[in-house]
């Protein structure tokens, strides 16, 4: 057992915060050895107190790892309780890290920033699902608990903390519009006729750069989301239903029954091949494009933009952003980077934990 596995248990660090982490998949793993990364350069972060699935609780009582594979272990439960709801498992000044996607772990953000409990997030239902839920969260952080949900749109790139910034700062923001999928900037950067569309999104699931279910990226469900959190953040309440959205996936696909979504995904290739040949014909290139204008209402599709478009030379599952506000009215102020991995997810959620731990010094 390493020495860094052991300095961080539940009992041990300097301030009484500590971490608890919900969700140990491919994105909690990867925040448990970012965070051994750091604890090795010495870098002074809360102690790991406990993680958690929907299967099990369990402490860390020195052993990282071991208590990942106890709690991947563990059966399932069968009660409506989630194992990590219990009133003491979290104190005043902890920091809950949600690596989850679950709608029932985003519900409890509010109560759980009310009882001063720090909560940082990749889980987009908090921030982007029901509006009432939202308001919930911002009017929560007056207790004094902090949300950090940087991880959310473009896996920690700061548009979204740069959005909240020029608010503050008085700046009114007109507009703003990006490729915010990862998964689909990947797919479509790489798409040039010469393959079907179909096998790129085979590669892409089997790559891990989309959902076992690739319809959850290509629904565009995905977009609006992250769209609704830059929404918000620019000061404009919009819920779910006042963004159209205009989905990859065509019928038979979107029906088709979990086992039968492989045999299916051919369906794709007419119509994507269809769209990117007028595309390639006008010298514009395919992107799937968030756009939310505060005149001009909100939309998530699949758009032919010119190649001088500071959205359209993107590469792999690089996000960009674009953002026009009095600022910025004709030229936008353009944020790109990579936006999708479990690797730059883990390290913005940690990186909200040090901006939370440090302001609590």
């Amino acid at each position: 057992m390493s020495s860094v596995t052991r300095i961080r248990s539940a009992t041990g660090g300097a301030r009484g915060g500590r971490i608890a982490l919900l969700g140990t998949g491919v994105v909690g793993s990867a925040v448990v050895a970012r965070y051994r990364q750091l604890v090795e350069r010495g870098v002074p972060l809360p102690p790991f107190a406990w993680l958690s699935n929907s299967r099990a609780q369990v402490a860390n009582d020195g052993s990282l790892d071991e208590a990942i594979a106890r709690a991947h272990a563990a059966p399932r439960q069968s009660g409506a309780v989630p194992p990590w709801a219990e009133g003491e498992a979290l104190a005043r000044g902890d920091i809950v890290i949600d690596a989850t996607a679950s709608d029932t772990v985003a519900d409890w953000h509010a109560e759980w920033l009310q009882r001063g409990i720090h909560v940082v997030t990749a889980n987009k239902l908090g921030n982007g699902g029901d509006l009432a839920r939202a308001q919930a969260i911002v009017d929560a952080q007056r207790e004094g608990a902090r949300y950090g949900d940087s991880a959310t749109v473009g896996a920690g790139l700061p548009a979204l903390r740069l959005i909240r910034e020029l608010v503050a700062g008085g700046d009114r923001i007109h507009a703003v519009e990006g490729v915010l999928s990862g998964s689909l900037a990947w797919l479509l950067s790489r798409f040039d006729d010469t393959r079907p569309f179909s096998d790129l999104v085979r590669e892409a699931r089997d790559a891990g750069y989309a959902e076992p279910d690739p319809r959850q990226d290509l629904s565009g469900e995905d977009v609006r989301r992250k769209l609704l959190i830059l929404a918000r953040a620019a000061g404009l309440p919009l819920e779910a239903r006042d963004i159209r959205v205009s989905s990859l996936v065509p019928d038979a696909l979107r029906d088709a029954a979990p086992d039968a979504v492989d045999a299916q995904l051919n369906t794709l290739d007419k119509p994507l091949r269809e769209r990117f040949v007028t595309a390639y014909r006008s010298d514009a290139r395919l992107c799937f494009v968030g756009r939310f204008d505060a005149e001009r209402g909100a939309s998530v599709g699949l758009r032919a933009l010119p190649l001088s478009h500071p959205l359209a030379s993107g590469h792999g599952t690089e996000n960009r952003a674009a953002i026009f506000s009095d600022r910025y009215p004709d030229r936008p102020l353009v944020i790109q980077g990579p936006g999708a991995g479990a690797q730059v997810t883990a390290a913005a959620l940690l990186d909200d934990v040090l901006r939370i731990d440090a302001s609590a010094r």
